[in-house]
């Protein structure tokens, strides 16, 4: 297993229980007590996956992120976000970042594991995946699979890693409403073990940044007692 795993935390004591639990699955480990060091080393050596403390000196989780979506060979790099805050604007705020996952304190290494691993799955899916993607088009959203871009009226839409295949999962769809089961198996995997409210706040951030309004959606509409469908600019 050559997976790598960086830890940023800030808390010794949890550092070392994730490096220990993460080794122990086969995982080779790079902790950080800040985000600044963990940077200039990723981007030297990018990881498989980031698991990132919010709260931290100097530089916060939520910033580093952000810096990391920003840097070619960092910005599909999936991210699970550890913090002590759980309200639902923490959530946003996390996974609007660039996060692709969110676990508040105290969690269970366990569930942890589990969630690193249906990262990895998603991570080596896409990357299989990429050379035989197609570009998909509706209602001024281009969606180009090869090069991960978006982009609606042929201005740039910046996505996070699950909010792009989101999108990509629903466009090739399309013709039908997809279930939040599905979507959320699809997109997380089969053993995630967090709430389904992450999958309604990633499509939140997704219709903003599409363009949508809380009163009209013209790209992704609920269906109710099912999930979502893409309607691609009608209403």
């Amino acid at each position: 297993m050559n997976e790598r795993i960086v830890i940023v935390e800030d808390d010794e004591s949890i550092r070392m229980l994730l490096e220990v639990a993460l080794g122990s699955n086969g995982y080779k480990t790079k902790g950080f007590d800040n985000a600044k060091s963990a940077l200039e080393y990723m981007l030297g050596e990018p990881p498989h996956v980031v698991v990132m403390d919010i709260m931290m000196d100097s530089m916060s989780g939520i910033e580093a992120v952000r810096i990391m979506r920003g840097k070619k060979e960092l910005k599909d790099v999936p991210v699970i976000m550890l913090t002590a805050k759980d309200t639902e604007l923490d959530k946003i705020i996390g996974l609007d970042s660039g996060a692709d996952d969110y676990m508040t304190k105290p969690f269970s290494v366990l569930e942890l594991c589990a969630r690193v691993r249906a990262q990895l799955r998603r991570f080596g899916a896409d990357e299989a995946s990429d050379v035989s993607a197609n570009v998909l088009e509706q209602g001024g959203i281009r969606l180009d699979g090869n090069i991960r871009e978006v982009t609606k009226d042929f201005e740039s839409v910046a996505l996070t890693f699950k909010e792009f295949e989101l999108l990509k999962y629903l466009m090739e769809n399309s013709f039908r409403a997809v279930s939040r089961e599905e979507l959320i198996s699809r997109i997380w995997g089969d053993d995630y073990f967090g709430e389904t409210r992450t999958l309604d706040i990633h499509v939140g951030t997704l219709r903003q940044k599409l363009g949508d309004t809380a009163d009209s959606s013209s790209y992704i509409k609920t269906v109710r007692g099912i999930g979502y469908r893409f309607i691609g600019g009608t209403k």
